[in-house]
Protein backbone atom coordinates (compact mmCIF):
# COMPACT_ATOMS: atom_id res chain seq x y z
CA UNK A 1 0.00 0.00 0.00
CA UNK A 2 1.12 3.50 -0.95
CA UNK A 3 1.98 5.72 1.58
CA UNK A 4 -0.70 8.32 -0.16
CA UNK A 5 -3.33 6.03 0.45
CA UNK A 6 -3.65 6.92 4.10
CA UNK A 7 -6.28 8.71 6.20
CA UNK A 8 -5.03 11.45 8.59
CA UNK A 9 -7.54 12.28 11.10
CA UNK A 10 -7.28 13.97 14.43
CA UNK A 11 -8.27 13.04 17.86
CA UNK A 12 -7.90 12.51 21.53
CA UNK A 13 -6.32 9.90 23.72
CA UNK A 14 -8.61 8.04 26.21
CA UNK A 15 -6.61 6.00 27.95
CA UNK A 16 -3.33 4.03 27.94
CA UNK A 17 -3.21 0.33 27.54
CA UNK A 18 -0.77 -2.24 27.64
CA UNK A 19 2.51 -2.44 25.02
CA UNK A 20 2.00 1.24 23.92
CA UNK A 21 -1.02 0.80 22.82
CA UNK A 22 -3.86 3.61 23.24
CA UNK A 23 -7.65 4.01 22.82
CA UNK A 24 -8.63 6.85 20.86
CA UNK A 25 -11.29 9.12 20.68
CA UNK A 26 -11.91 10.26 16.74
CA UNK A 27 -12.84 13.94 15.71
CA UNK A 28 -16.52 11.85 14.16
CA UNK A 29 -16.80 10.33 17.44
CA UNK A 30 -15.42 6.70 16.99
CA UNK A 31 -13.32 5.42 19.05
CA UNK A 32 -10.01 3.46 17.85
CA UNK A 33 -7.09 1.61 19.35
CA UNK A 34 -3.71 2.97 18.10
CA UNK A 35 -0.24 2.11 18.64
CA UNK A 36 2.90 5.10 18.62
CA UNK A 37 5.01 5.36 15.80
CA UNK A 38 8.55 4.01 15.82
CA UNK A 39 10.15 6.96 16.11
CA UNK A 40 8.67 8.34 19.28
CA UNK A 41 9.03 4.80 20.66
CA UNK A 42 12.43 4.82 19.61
CA UNK A 43 12.61 8.60 21.58
CA UNK A 44 10.76 7.78 24.78
CA UNK A 45 8.03 10.29 23.79
CA UNK A 46 5.23 10.14 26.55
CA UNK A 47 1.55 10.26 25.53
CA UNK A 48 -1.19 10.76 28.29
CA UNK A 49 -4.48 10.50 28.33
CA UNK A 50 -6.14 13.72 27.10
CA UNK A 51 -3.24 14.64 24.58
CA UNK A 52 -4.19 15.64 20.76
CA UNK A 53 -2.84 13.53 18.50
CA UNK A 54 -3.02 12.80 14.74
CA UNK A 55 -4.14 9.46 13.60
CA UNK A 56 -2.98 7.72 10.26
CA UNK A 57 -6.20 5.13 9.01
CA UNK A 58 -5.46 3.15 6.31
CA UNK A 59 -8.65 2.94 3.71
CA UNK A 60 -9.59 -0.19 5.03
CA UNK A 61 -9.37 0.57 8.38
Amino acid sequence: MAKEDVIQMQGEIMETLPNATFRVKLENGHVILGHISGKMRMHYIRILPGDKVTVELTPYD
